[in-house]
C-alpha cells in the first residue's frame, strides 16, 4: 500500500438515504430529439418506509419522520438574519431544496487537526435576490497556458489578485474573505436552517457544480470591479489537455501575486500532472501519463457519465446528512488535483490540499474554472441539467463586487452565457481517447462469492480484495434500454474517519497478477476523499457506471463480475457491501 498522505482539511458532502421529490424530468444523456422520458417518479406518500435494493446495506429512511422533523419548525421564528430581513420565518418547513444559510448563525469551522478557524463572512441585515443581467457582453475565460503570451491580460490578472490581497481581511471582496467562503460552506461553518444539528455541505453531492459556478462568478466580478475592466474574466487551468497538464508557469513566479508558497515543490514544471494521483509519484513515462490522463477524461465525461446521478452526484436536500456521494468529475480528477497541488509537508496539506485553505491559492480558482468548463462541455455533448425543483431551487449566499449580500438559486446558473461569460475554444483531445480492454486470460478469482457478500460485509479494507457481484440482468440490453437506465456498481456503506485522506481504486474483471493501467477498461474508477473534521465518521457510497465498461470487456452476457478494490492511501475504511443495479439516466 502506498504511504498515506498527511492529513488535509475539507468538508465534503456522509450518507443520505432520503427520497427526493421528482416533479419533472429531462431526456437521457445523448438522447435522440424524439426521445421521451421512460417513466415519471413521484414522491412517496407520507408514512412509507423506503429501503434501497442493495443487499440491505443502506439504512431504512422514514419519510414521515423526516417530515415530522420539518413540521416542528412551523410557527417558530428563525431569528437572526432571516427574522431581520422580513423573510418567511421558516420558508423551508415543507420544502426540500437546501436553503441559503443564515449567516448570523455561522460558527467556527473545524480543521482535521481539531483546531478551529473563523471563516464566517461579515454580518448584514440586508439580502438582495439575484437577477440575471440583461443582454450581457460575453467575457471569455482563457486557457492558462495561453495567458503568458498576452502580457496585457496577465498584468490585469496579477493586479486584480494583488488588489484583493491588499484589502482588509474583513472586506468581503478580499482574497482572505473569498477563501473563507469555501471554508464556511465546506467545513461546517453554516448550520442548515431548521436543522441545527446538520451542516450545509456543497461537496460530495449534486450541489458541487452550481455552488462553484456561483462562487467563481462573484470572484470574477470582484476582480473586474477592482481593476475597472468589466470585460475581465478568470482563466482556466486546462488540465484536460496535454498543453495544460502542468502546474501553470504564471503561478510559479515567486514575485507574482499569483504565487502561493504552499504548493508541492515536487510538482513544479516540468512535472506532468497525474489526474489519478495516489499520493506518490509513480514511475510512468510522460507519454503513458498523458494517455492515461486523456483516457480518464473520456471515462469521466463520456463512457461513465451516462446518468445525471453519475455526473452531478447524489441528491442532497434540506434535512439530509451531508456527503451522499460525489459525481464523476468531483471524485476524479477534481479531488486528485487538490492533493497533487497542495504541499504535503504542511499541516493538513495546505493550501490546495485542504478545503478550508484551498481558496487562499489563486490557482484554486483557475482549477475550478476548468471544473466549471466540464459542465459546459457535458451539455455541449448532449448531457442535460437536472429538472428536479429540489436541485433548481437550492440557494446560496455570496457577497458581490459592491459588498452586497446576494441570494442566488441553482436555476439561474444553468447557462454560463446568461451570466456573461464563455470559454476559449481550445482542442479537446480526450474526445477520441476511448479506453481499450486488456481482456486478460488470467482473470482474478473472487475471494468472496456473490452468495456470501451479505455475511462477509461490512468489513475493513486493509489490502487488495476481489469479490463476485451478481448482475440484475445477464442479457444484452437494447440501445433504448441503455438510454433509459444505466447499469452501475454500487459500493455502499463506505465508512471512515473523515479527518484523514482516503483513496482506493476499483477494477472489474481484471488480471490476477497485476492491475491494469488507467487507460484500460478494467479500471472502473476510484473513491477519493479530501479530509475534513466531521462530527462523526463519514458514511457514504460510490456509484460507478458499468454499461460501456461491460460492453468493452465483452461481459454483457455474464451473470456476475469480479470487483477488485486496491487501497492506495489512508484508512482504515469499512466497506458495507456491493451490488449492481439499474438506475434512471435522469434524476
Amino acid at each position: 500500500m502506498a504511504s498515506p498522505l498527511p492529513p488535509t482539511a475539507t468538508t465534503l458532502c456522509p450518507n443520505s438515504t432520503s427520497l427526493t421529490s421528482i416533479t419533472s424530468f429531462t431526456p437521457s444523456l445523448f438522447p435522440k430529439k424524439s426521445q421521451k422520458p421512460h417513466s415519471l417518479r413521484t414522491k412517496p406518500k407520507l408514512g412509507f418506509v423506503c429501503k434501497a435494493a442493495n443487499n440491505g446495506n443502506d439504512q431504512n429512511h422514514d419519510i414521515m419522520g423526516k417530515l415530522d422533523r420539518r413540521n416542528m419548525l412551523i410557527g417558530l421564528g428563525a431569528g437572526g438574519l432571516y427574522g431581520a430581513t422580513g423573510l418567511d420565518t421558516n420558508p423551508f418547513a415543507f420544502a426540500d431544496p437546501v436553503p441559503a444559510p443564515d449567516i448570523s448563525t455561522c460558527g467556527l469551522a473545524t480543521k482535521p487537526d481539531d483546531t478551529t478557524i473563523d471563516c464566517c463572512p461579515p454580518n448584514t441585515t440586508t439580502i438582495i435576490d439575484f437577477t440575471l443581467p440583461e443582454n450581457p457582453t460575453l467575457r471569455t475565460r482563457l486557457a492558462v497556458q495561453n495567458v503568458a503570451a498576452d502580457p496585457d491580460y496577465l498584468a490585469k490578472y496579477k493586479k486584480a489578485i494583488e488588489l484583493m490581497r491588499a484589502l482588509p481581511d474583513d472586506d468581503p471582496r478580499s482574497l482572505a474573505q473569498q477563501a473563507m467562503v469555501h471554508c464556511s460552506y465546506c467545513d461546517g461553518g453554516y448550520p442548515m436552517p431548521g436543522y441545527s444539528d446538520l451542516e450545509i455541505q456543497v461537496h460530495y453531492c449534486w450541489l458541487f457544480f452550481p455552488f462553484h459556478r456561483w462562487y467563481l462568478y462573484f470572484f470574477e466580478r470582484i476582480m473586474a470591479k477592482l481593476i475597472d475592466d468589466d470585460s475581465f474574466a478568470l482563466p482556466f487551468w486546462n488540465w484536460d489537455a496535454p498543453a495544460g497538464m502542468y502546474m501553470p508557469s504564471i503561478f510559479t513566479d515567486t514575485t507574482s501575486s499569483l504565487y502561493d508558497e504552499y504548493r508541492n515543490a515536487d510538482h513544479l514544471p516540468p512535472k506532468l500532472l497525474d489526474l489519478n494521483y495516489s499520493g506518490t509519484d509513480d514511475d510512468v513515462d510522460d507519454d503513458t501519463r498523458i494517455k492515461e490522463n486523456l483516457t480518464t477524461m473520456y471515462q469521466q465525461m463520456i463512457s461513465k457519465a451516462t446518468s445525471q446521478r453519475l455526473f452531478f452526484g447524489e441528491p442532497y436536500v434540506a434535512g439530509d446528512d451531508p456527503n451522499p456521494g460525489a459525481g464523476n468529475i468531483e471524485n476524479i480528477p477534481h479531488n486528485n488535483i487538490h492533493f497533487w497541488t497542495g504541499d504535503p509537508t504542511q499541516t493538513n496539506g495546505e493550501d490546495m490540499g485542504a478545503f478550508y485553505s484551498a481558496g487562499r491559492d489563486p490557482l484554486f480558482y483557475a482549477h475550478h474554472s476548468n471544473v466549471d468548463r466540464m459542465w459546459s462541455i457535458y451539455k455541449s455533448l448532449g448531457g442535460t441539467d437536472i429538472a428536479s425543483t429540489d436541485w433548481l431551487d437550492a440557494e446560496f449566499l455570496f457577497y458581490d463586487e459592491d459588498k452586497n449580500l446576494v441570494r442566488v438559486k441553482v436555476s439561474d446558473s444553468l447557462d454560463e452565457k446568461k451570466l456573461g461569460y464563455t470559454y476559449e475554444d481550445v482542442e479537446i483531445p480526450w474526445l477520441e481517447s476511448k479506453s481499450t480492454a486488456r481482456k486478460s486470460a488470467n482473470k482474478r478469482k473472487a475471494a468472496v462469492a456473490a452468495a456470501d457478500l451479505t455475511t462477509a460485509f461490512p468489513a475493513t479494507l486493509t489490502d487488495t480484495i476481489s469479490v463476485e457481484v451478481s448482475r440484475p440482468s445477464a442479457v444484452t440490453r437494447t440501445a433504448e434500454e441503455k438510454a433509459a437506465e444505466e447499469e452501475v456498481l454500487l459500493i455502499s456503506g463506505i465508512e471512515f474517519d473523515g479527518t484523514k485522506p482516503l483513496k482506493f481504486d476499483v477494477y472489474v474483471n481484471d488480471d490476477a497478477d497485476t492491475v491494469s493501467g488507467k487507460d484500460k477498461s478494467e479500471f472502473a474508477g476510484s473513491f477519493v476523499h479530501v479530509p475534513h473534521k466531521a462530527k462523526s465518521n463519514i458514511k457514504t457510497k460510490l456509484r460507478l457506471g458499468l454499461t460501456n465498461l461491460l460492453a468493452d470487456l465483452g461481459a454483457e452476457g455474464d451473470t456476475s463480475v469480479v470487483v477488485t478494490l486496491v487501497p492506495k492511501f489512508g484508512g482504515p475504511v469499512t466497506i458495507g457491501g456491493f451490488s449492481i443495479e439499474l438506475i434512471s439516466t435522469t434524476l
